[in-house]
């Protein structure tokens, strides 16, 4: 249950004095409360009056109070800390992916990283909330009261310290088979998260081809196993939790019971007697209260040892190798070239060859392997296999700064920032001009969306703001390409696949000007683009199936000609 990972945190020596001190408070308030409670009784029943017991009902309430007050300002503490370091996880962790190793997300899978961002850092934030204190409370607080029991009463000092430790080792075991349980919850929502995520994002493709209740059906059957896995884990917690209080229970009655039969032959008397009722319970709070979180604390476990695990995977630094900018003789080359998945091979003895500025279509049906070719050639991940050679300059991949900072990337939904819409337009141009700007506004057909918008380019849209549909992203993806023309690469990954026909004829018209003068990469389903490409690669299995124009394609009746007569037979 206790990660030792939180022993490394940022301030936590400090952290686990305070929790120390405020442990230490309130063992003593405890104390105060039994000693003043038990004199205050056995005063009574020893014939004093009940205003004689004022000042030690005040002492009472003022240990209560002053508790609760501890209590506060502990959980005070313990959040602006929790927060702090559950978002350090996170930025380190977005850092991680934006900046330094791409390839941990198609690694993990976007739905496990995103889970992790997302839910993970909310776990670990209430995993330090719970075991913190109860690091502290769980040492310190029974040892106390443990000391005052034995100075009251040995015989209740001996029972409770003989039941702890049982206690301890009920809790240990079966804290191994929780945390396994709990260990194969995480496993089984990771899977859940990949398998939505990467099905959400295919879900056009998927209908197109017929095949959406299958995977429908498949995400239902998935959701069941993290349903099952998440009862089982449940019942454990639940059952040990149940079990634990039961020891606790009778390990108070075990104390209570022989305080009983002492005071009957006045071997103890009632003070004593009392204020030892009083301590017994508190004595065991800090373990039920241990157990009682126990799932929970497994959870932001799971979720802190998946964070570090994706934070401190080795990176994977670009090379920097000295590429001339890309121009009208430049020529690409892709030769054997792999990409593997965990789960499967995604491509595997590609071959391909581009030279200065033309357009280059990939098509190919879903799972064939179009996108993972614009990830490689975009640097978003390196072959496992083969070799690629920009301008005559031979390299491992494509990830290196000299070739990314020439390359246009627009996929199938370009992310909106929360920001203005200038921000967005200008994101490779941040020096643009207001004129430039309000030509590229022209250019790509955003007229109509600044027409809607109450503060023109500076309304803030993205996440949180202004809702954009998506033909109105990728005409202010087109336009942060038009406003960066040194770019000379432009990769388009589906970049039509949501939009309805009427909204996809319209963009094609502003996109098509865009790509000349560059080298272009267009993956898609759409038979129709590629009446407008230079040279076409069908992609079949993660291989190139066939290469060449697209008069060549159709003469050869081969994959490209299987493809078409499969979409032209569909839903276009």
């Amino acid at each position: 249950m206790i990660d030792k990972a939180i022993f490394a945190l940022p301030g936590i020596k400090r952290i686990l004095g305070l929790l120390a001190v405020f442990a230490v408070l309130q063992a003593f308030a405890v104390l105060g409360q039994a000693w003043s409670l038990s004199t205050a009784v056995t005063n009574l029943w020893l014939g004093g009056t009940v205003a004689d017991q004022a000042l030690l009902v005040a002492v009472f309430f003022a240990c209560f109070v002053g508790r609760q007050g501890v209590l506060y300002v502990q959980s005070g503490v313990l959040d602006r800390y929790a927060y702090e370091q559950a978002n350090a996880l996170r930025q380190a962790l977005l850092g991680k992916v934006f900046t330094t190793n791409a390839r941990l997300v198609q690694t993990h899978g976007t739905g496990s990283v995103t889970a992790a961002v997302l839910e993970g850092a909310d776990q670990v934030e209430t995993y330090f909330k719970l075991i913190l204190p109860k690091i502290t409370g769980i040492a310190l607080i029974p040892t106390i009261l443990l000391v005052a029991a034995f100075a009251l009463d040995w015989v209740s000092g001996l029972i409770m310290f003989v039941a702890f430790p049982f206690i301890i080792l009920y809790m240990v075991i079966m804290g191994h088979t929780a945390k396994e349980k709990a260990s194969r919850q995480h496993r089984t929502f990771e899977i859940m998260s990949n398998h939505f995520i990467d099905t959400l994002r295919g879900i056009d493709t998927l209908k197109l081809f017929g095949m959406s209740k299958r995977y429908g059906k498949s995400i239902y059957e998935v959701s069941e196993r993290f349903r099952e896995a998440t009862m089982r884990t449940l019942k454990v917690a639940n059952l040990s939790s149940l079990v634990l209080d039961t020891f606790a229970t009778l390990s108070v009655a075990a104390v209570a019971f022989m305080l009983g039969f002492r005071l009957i032959d006045g071997s103890v008397t009632l003070f004593p007697a009392l204020a030892l009722l009083v301590i017994a319970p508190e004595y065991f709070r800090p373990i039920r209260e241990f157990a009682a979180d126990y799932h929970a604390s497994l959870d932001g476990k799971n979720a802190l040892a998946s964070i570090r695990a994706l934070v401190d995977a080795p990176d994977d630094p670009p090379d920097e190798l000295p590429l001339p900018v890309w121009s009208a003789g430049a020529r690409l080359a892709l030769d054997g070239v792999g990409f593997s998945y965990p789960e499967f091979k995604a491509l595997e003895g590609v071959s391909l060859a581009a030279e200065g500025f033309q357009k280059i279509g990939i098509i190919g049906a879903s799972g064939s392997g179009k996108s993972t070719l614009v990830n490689l050639l975009g640097g978003f991940a390196s072959p496992d296999e083969g070799f690629v050679s920009i301008d005559g300059v031979q390299t491992g991949g494509f990830r290196q700064d000299a070739w990314q900072s020439q390359v246009v990337y627009i996929p199938q939904d370009p992310y909106i920032f929360h920001a203005t819409l200038r921000d967005n337009i200008v994101f490779y141009r941040p020096d643009a001009t207001d004129a430039e700007v309000a030509r590229a506004v022209e250019v790509v057909g955003l007229d109509e969306l600044m027409s809607e918008l109450p503060e023109g380019l500076d309304t803030r849209i993205g996440e949180g703001a202004r809702a954009l549909s998506g033909g109105q992203a990728q005409r202010i993806a087109l336009a942060r390409a038009f406003l960066d023309r040194g770019r000379k690469v432009l990769l388009f990954d589906e970049p039509t696949a949501h939009l309805d026909i009427e909204t996809e004829m319209e963009l094609k018209e502003r996109m098509l000007p865009l790509m000349e003068g560059r080298l272009v990469f267009f993956a898609t389903h759409r038979l129709h683009w590629m009446h407008d490409m230079d040279s076409i690669v069908c992609m079949e299995d993660g291989r190139v199936a066939e290469q060449g124009t697209l008069a060549e394609l159709q003469a050869a009746s081969g994959a490209f000609a299987r493809l078409a007569a499969q979409l032209e037979g569909g839903a276009r």
